[in-house]
């Protein structure tokens, strides 16, 4: 069977975490190219009126309370979109949660706690999709929500950070597994950068104050854009944000100087003077429904390494006029010797 890509009118898409940040963002986003949808979160009351907002605009949506650590509500979602919609062409495993803690200060209840969402949410998640579209004569297509610290990892985040690097390798081999059994199902990891979502408005801290993300922070529209792109056309992997990017390359060229420059400056970078949160999303559902970080209404509102990544014809472009102003340049060059 051969995976066939729908335009997102004739999808059916599930995104957990959706009731507020990334989740929240592409939804809406989604709804408004017609896809029908299937939200998930902890949060019943904002996931009813999100829901509620997008069937009053004319679109289609239901949602599922579900903590994606528990496997058994994981395949109530799964079951609700197939008992609702028929089925569903694209799941997005976008639920996570974050602690700010140096790694021995943090209990190792909340390091597996996190894990449950953040890893075993992504398990599950991708195992109910798998069960479903491996069928399907057209297929479908999972999004695994990484980070740019599935890369970089940094203090502060080190959970965080162990999470999303099992995310990546978790489903790296997924779509190598799905390959080699010649399924219909392609894997997508997306590994943004700092983004201007809630998310450290709900993470617990054990630093003796609040934590925040390192900036500079991309808007959330431009990961659900990529998102909605992947859930369109094969992406293997997207980085999103040049910052993320760069980054990376650093990170690989020089690893031990990155370790110090990180090691000295993501504590500084990455905590405010505000004191901690008195009630956080790790255990139960936080104070969701807002797209942004508490005192923003947008980030970077662009990335041109995301958009080229995500457009074939772009970034084929881009290659070949590189490739022909590198000839063109060693032409003359040999020309010039003669």
């Amino acid at each position: 069977m051969k995976h066939r890509y729908k335009p997102l009118k004739d999808q059916v898409i599930v995104i957990t975490g959706a009731s507020s940040g990334i989740g929240l963002a592409t939804a809406r986003r989604a709804a408004k190219r017609g896809a029908r949808l299937v939200l998930a979160s902890r949060n019943d009351a904002v996931l009813k009126e999100i829901c509620e907002d997008i069937r009053a605009q004319g679109g289609e949506a239901i949602h599922v309370v579900a903590d994606v650590g528990v496997k058994e509500q994981v395949q109530a979602i799964a079951d609700a979109a197939v008992r609702h919609f028929g089925g569903f062409d694209t799941w997005v495993n976008n639920a996570g949660v974050v602690v700010f803690s140096h790694l021995d200060d943090l209990p190792i209840e909340e390091h597996k706690r996190l894990f449950d969402t953040n890893y075993w949410g992504v398990v599950y998640g991708s195992e109910a999709a798998v069960a479903h579209m491996r069928n399907r004569p057209e297929g479908g297509t999972i999004i695994n929500v990484a980070s740019i610290n599935a890369e970089m990892p940094v203090p502060i985040l080190g959970a965080y950070s162990a999470s999303k690097a099992a995310v990546k390798a978790y489903s790296e081999v997924l779509r190598m597994e799905m390959i080699h059994e010649n399924a219909p199902i392609k894997v997508t990891v997306l590994k943004p950068s700092g983004i201007a979502t809630p998310i450290s408005d709900h993470g617990r801290s054990h630093m003796g104050h609040r934590g925040k993300v390192m900036p500079p922070l991309y808007d959330v529209e431009v990961v659900a854009s990529a998102i909605l792109t992947a859930a369109q056309r094969p992406v293997r992997n997207i980085t999103v944000g040049e910052t993320g990017r760069l980054s990376e390359i650093g990170w690989a060229m020089a690893p031990s100087l990155f370790d110090r420059i990180i090691a000295w400056a993501l504590p500084r970078v990455q905590s405010t003077d505000q004191p901690p949160l008195e009630r956080d999303n790790l255990f139960q559902a936080g104070d969701d429904g807002q797209v942004y970080l508490e005192g923003r209404r947008s980030g970077i509102p662009v990335s041109p390494y995301t958009q080229l990544r995500v457009n074939r014809k772009l970034e084929a472009g881009l290659g070949l006029a590189v490739a022909t102003t590198i000839g063109v340049l060693l032409a003359q060059r040999m020309l010039g010797r003669r």
